[in-house]
């Protein structure tokens, strides 16, 4: 039970600082910090509950880590039912602290959100979102997978993943936000509207799709060090 305890707090402050910085202080630290804010709520959580449950904090990287052979199906599915809860919790209380803003609406501020098409950041088109979701997962399983693997020093793990979403998120964040996490998208999207549900769907696929794919490719061998 404490693997899944550690999943639902690791994602609880990944959504809530994330998604926070965006919604309370993004006009103030811009793409950049908000960027630095995902990297950096990332390696705190590696640090001080990867010792416990090595850090998911994303369904996609669960089912990765089962697709490279690292993790049985059942304890997927329990640190993904963890997973969603920490997210879904967290944009609850963001949503709680940005009501006490006067001017503050969901409708109208939302609450960090993935998205795409017109009227969402940079406005880019469906098969841009999917492509840059499906791709930037993949690439970010490569370097979880990578760094976490057999003889690779396990004290810089943390740090080589955090600064990684956070450049996945230096890019990507005008085209679709930057979920490359079921988890941080679902929570968020519960409570922002009809259009963010109804695009949860690639949030969902994407990112599954490509962490699975990095997983398959770590299992096959191509990926393993000849050292």
């Amino acid at each position: 039970m404490k693997k899944q305890v550690a999943e639902f707090i690791g994602t609880f402050t990944l959504v809530l600082i994330g998604c926070g910085s965006a919604v309370i202080a993004g006009p103030d630290i811009g793409l950049t910090g908000i960027s630095l804010a995902f990297g950096l709520a990332l390696i705190g959580m590696a640090y001080g509950i990867g010792p416990v449950s090595g850090c998911h904090i994303n369904p996609a990287v669960s089912l990765g880590a089962v697709a490279a052979g690292r993790m049985a199906m059942p304890e997927a599915v329990t640190y993904i039912i963890a997973q969603v809860a920490g997210a879904v919790a967290a944009a609850f209380i963001l949503m709680m602290i940005a009501m006490g803003k006067a001017d503050y609406s969901v409708a109208e501020n939302g609450l960090g959100q993935n998205g795409w098409g017109a009227g969402y950041l940079g406005e880019y088109g469906m098969i841009a979102a999917f492509l840059f979701e499906l791709v930037a997962t993949f690439l970010f399983m490569v370097v979880i997978l990578g760094a976490t693997g057999a003889g690779v020093p396990a004290q810089f793990a943390g740090l080589a993943i955090g600064l990684t979403l956070v450049g996945i998120h230096l890019v990507g964040i005008n085209v679709t936000g930057v979920s490359v996490n079921p988890a941080r998208s679902f929570g968020p999207a519960l409570f922002a509207g009809v259009q963010a549900l109804g695009q949860l769907w690639l949030f969902i696929l994407a990112p599954i799709l490509g962490a699975v794919a990095a997983g398959l490719l770590f299992r096959s061998g191509v990926l393993d060090s000849d050292a």
